[in-house]
């Protein structure tokens, strides 16, 4: 078998058992067919440690980032893992192909006192009716008061909301369904988007079929992420001095002004949808006010 044909069975592994998202299949994906390229795409019983090894230092001599080579090993050691599990292989080759050390980076978090005006501004703007500056102004507040993924607020349907209860039905990583709460000026903003702007937009579409998403742009189509990354860098950019800033500066920051308010680390991962409790555990390293103020209030020589 030719390690492309391998590499495609691989994808749809995880696409259609593993269930995982289409742009994390995208990626591995990526990462395979470059493989395959440098490669040559020989024999998969052909493979050994040392093609891999000399993948992955092309790879970094092109200037891959440290990030970048971990996450393709990674993937390299997921499907020889797979290909020996199921016998394509008589030996697994990536089993000692070291990745490099990433580099993790931390996240950018927006204090709460500037996101809460930036985000006053915004409503104030709003009351004047303009169905975008409501929208703009539901998005920033709906992904600041629950920590979602773009991807997720992007595939909101309005049926998907619980406006009596303030809660938010979406559908995260590996088709993982939570539930997550948001706060009165969230649902202030959504209700006004709702009733006073979604329609205007709604009424834009050149076909008069219904329209489920919750979100949706100025021609009355689902609004994409290309669209959110775009409104979080012209609405909170400017406020805290980036040219470019992605909606998950928002989640960041919902996460670490949760923990400074207090909440148990669980409840975050909760929140987050986070399948592991070590990822959710780097907002920790943003909380040290309050480490700082439970120190001072606690030890006796503070």
């Amino acid at each position: 078998m030719r390690i492309s044909e391998a590499t495609t069975a691989y994808v749809e592994h995880l696409a259609h058992v593993r269930r995982l998202s289409p742009h994390t299949v995208r990626a591995y994906r990526t990462d395979l067919d470059d493989l395959v390229d440098a490669s040559g795409d020989p024999d998969l019983e052909a493979m050994d440690i040392e093609v891999l090894r000399d993948w992955v230092w092309h790879a970094s001599e092109r200037g891959d980032s440290r990030s970048t080579l971990a996450r393709r090993t990674a993937t390299v050691r997921g499907f020889f893992a797979w290909a020996a599990d199921r016998d394509l292989v008589p030996v697994d080759p990536a089993l000692r192909l070291a990745a490099p050390k990433r580099v993790r980076t931390l996240p950018h978090v927006a204090a709460a006192d500037v996101l809460s005006r930036v985000l006053d501004d915004l409503r104030t703007a709003g009351s004047e009716g303009d169905p975008v500056t409501l929208r703009d102004a539901a998005v920033l507040e709906l992904l600041y008061a629950t920590g979602m993924r773009v991807s997720e607020l992007c595939g909101l349907d309005v049926d998907d909301l619980d406006r009596s209860r303030r809660t938010a039905r979406v559908i995260g990583k590996g088709d993982r369904e939570r539930v997550v709460p948001f706060g009165a000026p969230a649902a202030a903003a959504l209700d006004a988007w709702l009733v006073r702007a979604r329609p205007a937009l709604l009424a834009r579409r050149p076909s008069h079929a219904p329209q489920a998403a919750l979100f949706v742009g100025v021609r009355g189509g689902r609004l994409g992420q290309r669209a959110v990354y775009a409104i979080v860098t012209e609405r909170l950019g400017p406020a805290v001095g980036l040219d470019h800033l992605g909606p998950h500066a928002l989640r960041h920051s919902a996460a670490t002004h949760v923990l400074d308010g207090g909440a148990d680390l669980r409840a975050v991962q909760e929140l987050l949808g986070h399948a592991s409790l070590g990822t959710t555990q780097i907002y920790t390293h943003v909380s040290n006010e309050r480490l700082t103020s439970a120190y001072r209030l606690a030890h006796p020589r503070a």
